[in-house]
């Protein structure tokens, strides 16, 4: 674990716990607010168990603010805890602010983070790290830009240092480690630090500066196994370290290409695309120009000319173009650490997200975390506010009704720019929403800026099951969902689909059953089914599902009335199997058996 993740759970068990909790969600500028079911109103979302709840955050790897005693914690997470290396950053915070305990996850953000929350609330971060404490340096964890290439012998040089030993400490290349040269320092020390990028190095403690850009180019589909022993072989033959790489660079051409991605992923490193007209810019450093490359590319050198433009005007190449049978790498230094987020873009992401039906709670753990690592949401407007404070500090692209193919347009392009986009649905993206429009799109319109984008699906819960759920399981054996709506698929399809879906005894969830303009379709529909199956079907009407308003009703087939229908209604008519069972308190739970009935008295049969 390298980085802290921008999506806390704080946790608030009171309502003094909320208040601080949204205090800490402002100056953070992320996180999400759980409250105690009972004792908190004002959260993003409600959980009843409390061990329960951290250990859904914690295994999901989030960083974890516990506005609560330090032994709720300890006692509720000892039985997961992994390794210092994988578990994530766990804080106790006093419920007046006064004090920000760091308990897991010191040098893995917790202790900066405690440092931060301190500084704004007022309170003593309580660091215990000897060596942030003692040395006010954390040793095994350097500074963004910065490696440590081999912990092994941390412990014992950071035991020295405490006792009182100094330390030699040789910079021979990259900018000064300020960080680092407040250590006490001899030059007859019997310890020995150096800062270098040189892969042979031997010291005490060797840290390497991130300086090193990779800049690779191949041709489409090139092996990643060829494409990392050519870069290995490059490293070697310049004694540069692997940690010393900041990030790897490429045409924007190959954004999407795996082995440059997973030459990447070997290295730690991103991975970072350079339009062609920035790295024609490189022509007059580059060693090998080729016209060739510029006939295929628009530019003279891929891999010489990313690896210089990572490095900047300052910076030099350290191993000219090298090659293999399908593909190039160059190395390029730059005399200071290289940020790699201002080296060109990222390749650019689109997560379709299906939010479900609106309350937080029902919204899944891999969606809220899409959209907390997203720089741009696009969706439709109300959709985007239901988000609440997991669209705050979100560039916003919201658009009404009708405009959908705008939507996907918008969300598309800006991830072809290397932006990390989540487009918003209500249910599920892919059951009558979004989905299908960005690959309809995407086909029809063949742009390669977009084929380039790395697009991800995320399933939410759909009205079908919320209503389902909500009044039993109607859904328990085998159904199916159509759409009423004419706007896109003739009438005469969907009419063909329900006699189908009649004619098979399908339980049927109706979406768009109705609309100001379309008042005869569910009609029509009810009349289709009622030919294949009883009037006393239980037909089940799920409104406002998730929302402020819910209701859940259940009539029969033959009393459904049109105008207890609006647009935001979900209808599930069962089939001839479906029962409607009497509830205790006056209610009915709706649901279609399987066949374990008969299951379970053929095997009592077979008993006998």
């Amino acid at each position: 674990m390298s980085e802290l993740r921008d999506d806390p759970a704080i946790i608030a068990l009171s309502e003094a716990g909320a208040m601080l909790a949204r205090r800490i969600q402002a100056i953070l500028h992320s996180g999400e607010v759980l409250g105690l079911e009972g004792r908190v109103a004002d959260c993003d979302r409600s959980f009843s168990n409390v061990a329960a709840i951290l250990h859904d955050v914690f295994t999901a790897v989030r960083p974890i603010i516990g506005i609560c005693a330090t032994g709720i914690l300890i006692r509720t997470l000892a039985p997961f805890l992994i390794s210092k290396e994988s578990d994530p950053p766990v804080l106790a915070v006093a419920e007046d602010a006064s004090v920000i305990v760091p308990l897991l996850g010191g040098h893995h953000g917790a202790n900066a983070l405690a440092t931060r929350l301190a500084q704004a609330l007022g309170g003593v971060a309580a660091l215990t790290t000897a060596s942030d404490v003692t040395l006010g340096v954390p040793l095994d964890a350097p500074p963004a830009g910065w490696c440590l290439r081999a912990s092994a012998g941390y412990k014992r040089v950071a035991a020295e240092l405490l006792s009182g030993a100094p330390a030699r400490i040789v910079v021979e290349s990259g900018p000064s480690p300020d960080w680092l040269l407040q250590l006490p320092q001899a030059e007859d020390a019997l310890l020995s630090i150096l800062v270098t990028d040189r892969a042979d190095a031997e010291a005490d403690l060797v840290y390497a500066p991130q300086t090193i850009v990779v800049g690779i180019g191949c041709e489409r589909l090139a092996d990643e196994d060829e494409v990392w022993q050519l870069v290995e072989k490059s490293l070697t033959e310049a004694n540069i370290a692997e940690e010393a790489v900041a990030c790897v660079a490429s045409i924007a051409l190959k954004a999407a290409e795996p082995a440059i991605h997973g030459v990447a992923r070997r290295l730690g490193v991103p991975a970072r695309f350079l339009d062609a007209a920035r790295l024609e810019q490189e022509t007059p450093r580059l060693k090998n120009p080729s016209d060739l490359v510029y006939r295929e590319t628009g530019c003279h050198g891929v891999a010489e000319g990313a690896a210089l433009a990572g490095v900047g005007a300052d910076g030099d190449l350290v191993l000219p173009k090298q090659r293999s049978q399908r593909a190039t790498c160059a190395l390029a230094r730059s005399p200071d650490t290289v940020d790699p987020k201002l080296v060109g873009r990222t390749r650019g992401s689109l997560s379709i997200v299906g939010i479900g039906p609106g309350a937080p709670e029902a919204r899944t753990h891999e969606v809220e975390a899409a959209i907390s690592a997203a720089t741009d949401l696009v969706g439709y407007k109300l959709y985007l506010d239901l988000l609440g404070p997991l669209a705050d500090h979100k560039a916003r692209h919201g658009y009404d009704l009708g405009e959908e193919e705008m939507r996907v347009r918008i969300a598309l392009g800006l991830a072809a720019q290397g932006r990390d986009v989540a487009l918003v649905c209500s249910g599920d993206a892919g059951i009558y929403a979004m989905a299908t429009l960005v690959f309809e799109l995407m086909e029809r319109e063949d742009n390669p800026d977009w084929a380039r984008v790395e697009i991800t699906g995320l399933p939410g819960v759909s009205a079908m099951q919320t209503a389902a759920a909500r009044i039993g399981a109607p859904l328990g054996h085998d159904f199916c969902a159509i759409s009423l709506s004419d706007l896109l698929t003739p009438w005469e399809a969907i009419e063909q689909r329900l006699r189908t879906a009649a004619a098979g005894d399908f339980v049927v969830a109706f979406y768009n059953p109705v609309s100001q303009r379309r008042r005869t379709q569910l009609a029509a529909a009810k009349e289709i089914l009622q030919r294949h199956r009883p009037t006393e079907t239980p037909v089940v009407l799920g409104r406002n599902l998730g929302r402020e308003g819910e209701s859940v009703s259940v009539v029969t087939l033959r009393d459904l009335k049109i105008e207890d229908v609006d647009m935001l209604t979900l209808v599930i008519v069962g089939s001839s199997a479906t029962r409607a069972v009497p509830r205790p308190d006056g209610g009915v739970w709706v649901y279609t058996p399987r066949g374990y009935a008969k299951k379970m008295d053929e095997a009592g049969e077979g008993a006998a």
